[in-house]
């Protein structure tokens, strides 16, 4: 039954909050639907006010987000992006119009949330997703997109239906909670699709799985490769630039972006599906949104005058993250590469370093002080590195201070690994 507790939680302030949280649930990954519907439908959740966009996938998602979200301001649209987890603040997994949202909106959500949910136990992020959807249903945005925290049939976000689901990538990634497969983990990732709505894959390689169950649903798709496609130009002289098609829209000449082609392609896609949206397509005004379209911790070159090398920070944590950085590293200019990392210890880390191998000059490991943080020490054995190609850290700060100690001006350091791992080093660079 719902509590009448208020007075107890009344001064507590965000931090509070959120590591109160942390202590109501036995386990911090507890996939599955029927707790948090029962609170939803206590709280009235209703998002008909808006058309909402759900992303699921293995990669891609956040930066697929970002450029459906600068599509639509740009637009003039009110829009909503929900998402997990942050780097800095916890403030940046909602965000309305590009602006995070602030920490007293959330405290009256959880507020609400601690009244209705009386004995029933919510996890962390079954309960701030239920946050971030009452703040929603007070904003009204015309448009939310809401990003999947994991897998997508039993992630806390598919209690709403999406009018659009879009699928990213499928690859291998929370095997123990999806499947050791990809046609489990498109399974999956297939929850978010609902009966006769819109769905965007963007993988290449779709798992039959996703098909078999759009089919069934008689979901209407727009599938990589037979229904959009991505093209080179064919001046040989401008090999950076592409084309995008899909149906009726043909748009050339677009530039490289800063983050994944193929993210971009597949958010023009759901942006061509929607209602009520008059984005222009033609080469001038996608290229602006190529152009502003940047995410933090995705492929993110920072260089100041405090470094003796340029740092490029990725949360890529999985093997496919891993092989598209390796595509990446070697369209840049360096001498040497660094590598300074962290990894949970439940991520195939010796598969997500792999393509990386060959590569990297110097490995600066790092330990992660939390439940599921695997130590330096750990990631060492588990890639078979020894003393020479190796340095094992407390913490991932003394990694990156020594990589930076031994790098120069033509070197490039790379983070990478995790959330936590780029976030730590970012603070230390912004």
């Amino acid at each position: 039954m719902p509590t009448n507790n208020k007075s107890h939680f009344a001064s507590k302030s965000l931090a509070q909050w959120l590591s109160y949280l942390e202590t109501i649930h036995l386990t911090e990954i507890d996939l599955g639907l029927t707790r948090i519907s029962l609170v939803a439908k206590r709280l009235n959740i209703d998002f008909s006010f808006a058309q909402v966009i759900t992303v699921a996938g293995t990669n891609g998602k956040g930066t697929t987000c970002a450029f459906i979200e600068n599509a639509l301001l740009g637009d003039d649209k009110t829009v909503a992006v929900y998402s997990s987890p942050h780097i800095e603040k916890f403030n940046e997994r909602l965000r309305i119009n590009n602006i995070d949202v602030d920490s007293q909106s959330l405290i009256n959500a959880f507020e609400q949330i601690e009244q209705q949910r009386g004995d029933i136990s919510l996890t962390y992020y079954e309960y701030t997703t239920l946050a971030a959807f009452l703040v929603l249903m007070e904003r009204k945005p015309a448009f939310i997109i809401l990003e999947v925290g994991l897998g997508g049939r039993l992630d806390a976000t598919n209690l709403i239906d999406a009018d659009i689901a879009v699928i990213t990538t499928i690859d291998l990634d929370h095997q123990a909670y999806l499947g050791d497969n990809r046609e489990s983990i498109g399974f999956e990732k297939a929850g978010i699709m609902r009966a006769h709505q819109k769905v965007v894959i963007g993988d290449t390689d779709c798992p039959i799985s996703v098909l078999a169950h759009a089919k069934k649903l008689k979901a209407v798709v727009s599938l990589r490769g037979d229904d959009f496609s991505i093209e080179p130009h064919q001046v040989p002289a401008c090999h950076s630039l592409w084309r995008w098609t899909f149906g009726e829209y043909q748009i050339n000449d677009l530039n490289k972006p800063f983050i994944p082609q193929d993210n971009v392609a597949t958010a023009l896609t759901v942006l061509a599906l929607l209602n009520d949206c008059s984005v222009v397509f033609n080469t001038e005004s996608v290229n602006v949104l190529i152009n502003q379209t940047k995410v933090a911790g995705r492929t993110e070159l920072i260089s100041k005058k405090s470094l003796n090398s340029p740092v490029l920070l990725d949360v890529g944590h999985n093997p496919q993250a891993a092989r598209y950085l390796v595509e990446y590293l070697k369209s840049q200019k360096y001498d040497k590469l660094y590598a300074v990392t962290g990894m949970l210890k439940d991520k195939d880390i010796a598969n997500t370093f792999g393509p990386l191998s060959t590569l990297v000059d110097k490995w600066y490991l790092g330990s992660l002080s939390m439940p599921r943080g695997a130590t330096a020490k750990e990631l060492a054995e588990k890639l078979l590195l020894n003393e020479d190609s190796a340095n094992c850290f407390d913490n991932i700060t003394e990694a990156f201070r020594m990589a930076n100690k031994n790098s120069t001006a033509t070197d490039l350091i790379l983070v990478f690994g995790s959330f936590y791992t780029v976030a730590e080093v970012r603070r230390l660079l912004l």
